[in-house]
């Protein structure tokens, strides 16, 4: 697979987004529009990428930050002024291929990176116009050929002649140029068009003038380069994407209860045989084994499950969960937590940066946070491991097949021994030997007759 470079358009505002966020960074099924761009980048072969920013660059820079190198578009006049501003990349890749795309057309595919950018070598062109045929293109830039056949130029909507309004080969906006050549062309490029803008589709039609080759590469499904303006279409494209990943997921033996009502990244991998029940959340690069059942009402991001695992009404982040394990309803699984085969996570029970070995249960309403549990331990219903001071957190340890009774504080840093029992209502400060009984609370007082004498009885 021969590499390439690329830049990636996302300097503009998105107006019509109605929002102070960039718009490159909207989600689609939980992943960043621009991140759909970069992964499929990739995947093609990419090797090397620009990314224009203007609007709010700072939080662009921020969430690409270490994956690509940037370029700064301070005014917004085009997407010929927007990869002008790139130049310096484009100098540094001199002798490769360069693909320009937006950073709001997140359904391009690498099969079609790909195969456009083989069609632009095996043909020597300078550029190559990736396209795609619609029955209503308006609003599109439309291919101009001549009588051979031959690319003439790039025709925009607001520039076009009525004859021209009547082609049906648009441009899609994504391109692969020889890197010199687009440099070249940048030069030429100038401001007398309805918009007063540098257009990018010009470059096509200098580089064609000088003599270069220009060829063409039409997608088969448009839904690929559909791009993004407003909110509606972000929600039209989100069902675009749902349909292509769940129908691979269920062609794959997944089970997907309820489509319209659940979220599945397209980083996510899900084993055959799992079933996924209906208003699902499954985030970023989450892992689940086969034959689970996940919800209803669960969100997952970034955690990795074993087989069989049983994960209702629950949310659980960047964490571990083995083979059959049981959790929820309603419990919070924070970051940084590792569970074993075999454990349970029961009801409104919650768990940040704890461990739990095979076979431990924490049955009901809980907090367990900076511990370490071994194998077999029972953590009984109301326990909390009391791990703040105010200032520091501190770690709990549980050894293999303790009980801890109900309502039990467990005042960190403090250890609890192999097999060791506390019992119900206690507070431990200081270590519990192994197998040894602990019991911290005051020792029951009776007053018989009391509320004959109360004044509440009065």
């Amino acid at each position: 697979m021969e590499k390439y470079s690329a830049i990636i358009l996302a300097g503009g505002k998105g107006t019509r987004m109605k929002s102070e966020k960039p718009k490159v960074l909207f989600e689609l099924l939980s992943k960043p529009l621009i991140d759909w761009v970069i992964t499929a980048l990739k995947e093609s072969g990419a090797d090397g990428f620009c990314t224009v920013v203007g609007y709010k660059r700072e939080q662009v820079r921020e969430h690409l930050s270490g994956q690509c190198e940037f370029a700064v578009q301070e005014e917004q006049l085009g997407t010929g002024h927007a990869v002008m501003m790139a130049r310096d990349f484009l100098k540094k890749h001199l002798n490769e291929s360069v693909a320009i795309l937006s950073g709001d057309v997140p359904l391009i595919t690498s099969d079609t990176l790909k195969s456009a950018h083989e069609r632009h070598k095996s043909a020597g062109a300078d550029a190559t116009i990736i396209t795609a045929r619609m029955k209503n293109p308006f609003g599109y830039g439309r291919i101009a050929r001549d009588s051979a056949g031959r690319v003439e130029k790039i025709v925009e909507q607001r520039d076009a002649t009525e004859e021209q309004k009547k082609i049906d080969e648009i441009n899609t906006g994504t391109y692969f140029f020889k890197a010199d050549a687009l440099l070249r062309a940048l030069d030429g490029l100038k401001t007398d068009n309805a918009q007063n803008e540098y257009y990018l589709t010009d470059a096509v039609s200098i580089i064609r003038d000088r003599g270069g080759v220009v060829e063409t590469y039409e997608v088969d499904d448009i839904t690929e380069m559909t791009g993004i303006n407003d909110r509606a279409q972000l929600y039209d494209v989100s069902l675009m994407a749902k349909e292509r990943i769940y129908t691979a997921l269920m062609k794959s033996g997944v089970t997907i209860m309820d489509k319209s009502s659940t979220v599945i990244s397209p980083d996510a991998e899900i084993a055959p045989d799992t079933v996924i029940m209906p208003s699902t959340v499954i985030k970023g690069k989450t892992k689940i084994g086969r034959g689970c059942v996940i919800g209803p009402n669960a969100v997952l991001e970034n955690v990795t499950l074993g087989e069989g695992v049983t994960f209702n009404a629950s949310q659980a982040y960047d964490s571990v969960i083995g083979n059959n394990v049981k959790v929820g309803p309603f419990s919070h699984i924070r970051p940084g937590c590792d569970i074993a085969d075999d454990c349970k996570v029961g009801a409104y029970v919650e768990i940040k940066k704890t461990k739990f070995g095979r076979g431990t249960k924490a049955p009901h309403l809980s907090y367990i946070g900076d511990a370490e549990l071994g194998s077999g331990v029972n953590f009984a219903c109301g326990c909390i491991t009391v791990n703040y001071d105010g200032k520091n957190k501190h770690r709990t340890v549980i050894k293999d097949k303790a009980f801890i009774g109900c309502n039990v504080n467990l005042v960190a840093p403090v250890t609890v021994e192999e097999g060791a029992y506390i019992a119900a209502g206690s507070t431990i400060t200081d270590t519990v030997p192994r197998r040894a009984l602990a019991i911290a609370r005051a020792r029951q007082s009776v007053k018989p007759g009391w509320r004959d004498r109360s004044k509440l009885e009065k």
